[in-house]
Parts: structure tokens; sequence; C-alpha cells
């Protein structure tokens, strides 16, 4: 008997008009994942002459990204998994690098709307005007950015198998993230957490995104926070693969 196998464009194009639209469904998860940072780059416009808009425009984009790699992508994956949805995925002509690639690209369209959404905001109401280099090597930088979350996300979701404990770690995670990051950042918590967080995976993405916005102020400090994010990135997505299980053990 012949079994006909359909092809792998074919197959990864069907997952992500399945995916976007199971993302375009649930608008709620969407709506709250974009709320925080552009909430924050309202309530930031004050400060936007203190400490420059590329400043704040790369600090909401780096609390955004935190929402979509933990909030976001891990609470999704945790879900389906544990509804049997990648089981069955399994069991038919799809290989698995098709059906991640698939999730991670819906996740990908997320990050460029957060992010095209707070340039929008921020120059129509904070009044942050940027040069168009900048915000292109901005753009960039945030697929970057959004790889790291993007793969805690997965080591924690790849840890964890039951997804209420997932949900509450990534939120734990989430809130510590942005709580010690924003206080530590501007020294509220003593010079030693300063310099921890401007090494941590908060402080590296938002140098990475503040130099991208503004091209001449890039530095060697800033060349290697783009390394260590690659490195995070590249720990983090290591152990989310080691550790996946693709049906929660019951």
């Amino acid at each position: 008997m012949e079994r006909n196998i359909p092809k792998t464009s074919t197959v990864l194009s069907t997952l992500l008009r399945a995916d976007f639209t199971t993302q375009y469904r649930n608008r709620r998860s969407l709506r709250m994942v974009l709320i925080i940072p552009l909430a924050i780059l309202v309530s930031w416009k004050g400060l936007v002459p203190k400490i420059g808009g590329g400043f704040v425009l790369s600090s909401c984009i780096t609390i955004g990204l935190i929402s979509i790699g933990l909030m976001g992508y891990s609470n999704t994956i945790a879900r389906d998994r544990d509804r049997g949805i990648f089981q069955r995925l399994r069991v038919s002509p799809v290989s698995a690098w098709t059906i991640m690639t698939s999730r991670l690209l819906v996740q990908i369209g997320m990050i460029l709307i957060m992010t095209l959404l707070i340039f929008l905001v921020g120059y129509f109401y904070d009044g942050v005007v940027l040069s168009p280099l900048g915000y292109l090597i901005c753009l960039i930088m945030t697929i970057v950015g959004g790889a790291l979350y993007l793969s805690l996300g997965q080591a924690i979701v790849g840890r964890i198998q039951n997804p209420e404990s997932v949900n509450s770690t990534s939120r734990l995670v989430y809130f510590a993230f942005i709580m010690i990051g924003m206080l530590g950042q501007f020294g509220a918590l003593g010079k030693t957490v300063e310099v921890l967080v401007d090494w941590s995976p908060y402080g590296v993405v938002q140098k990475v995104l503040s130099g991208g916005l503004e091209p001449s102020t890039w530095s060697t400090n800033t060349g290697m926070s783009l390394l260590l994010t690659v490195v995070y990135t590249a720990i983090f997505a290591t152990l989310g693969i080691k550790w996946f299980k693709w049906e929660t053990k019951k």
C-alpha cells in the first residue's frame, strides 16, 4: 500500500495557519502580554528627557520579551502538551522540528507586533524619535533577545511537567526579572545587585536593545552583552531540548 507523505513545506504552512489561528482566537492572552510593556511606556513619558528615549524603549521591549517567552510561550506549550496535542501530532507524518518551528514562528510574530507597537506609542505619545537605522537594528536585536527568553521558557516547560506548576514558576521568574531587573538597574537595590542585573539575562538584552536603538552608543560593553545573550540562549535551549517531553507523565 502506497503511503503519501506530505512535503515539509506543506506541513509547516498548515501548522502555521493552525497555530496563528489559535493565537488569534486567544486574543485575551495576547492583550495581557502587550498591556504591561505598553502601560510602562506610557507611564514613563516623564522619564524620557532624564534617562533617554532609547533606554525607555529598550526597557519596555525587554519586559515585553519576558512576557512573551515566559507568560506566553511556556504556558501555551505546557497546556497543549497536557491536552495531548503534541502526542497526536507525533503519531502523524509530521517531524518534531516542524512542530516546534511553527510554534516559535508564531512567537516571533508576536515579538514583532509588540516591538512595532512600542515604537509607535513611543513616537506618537512619548515623543521618542530615533534614526531609521536605529529602529532597524533594534528590530533585529529584538529577535536575538526574544530567542533568549523563548529558550528560557522552553527550559522551564521542559523541566516541569505539570501545567499549573509551569504557570506558577513562569510567573515567579517573570516578576523576579521585572522587579529586580528594573529596580536593580536604577541602583535602588545596591551596587552589587546593579552589577549582577547588568550581566543577567534582563540586563544584557536591555543593553543590546538600547545600543541597537542608538547605534552611535554601541560599545565594547554592548558587544559583550550581545555575546552573553547568545551564550544564555545556547544554555537555556540546550537544557530545554534535553529535558523536554512530548507528553505529560501520568
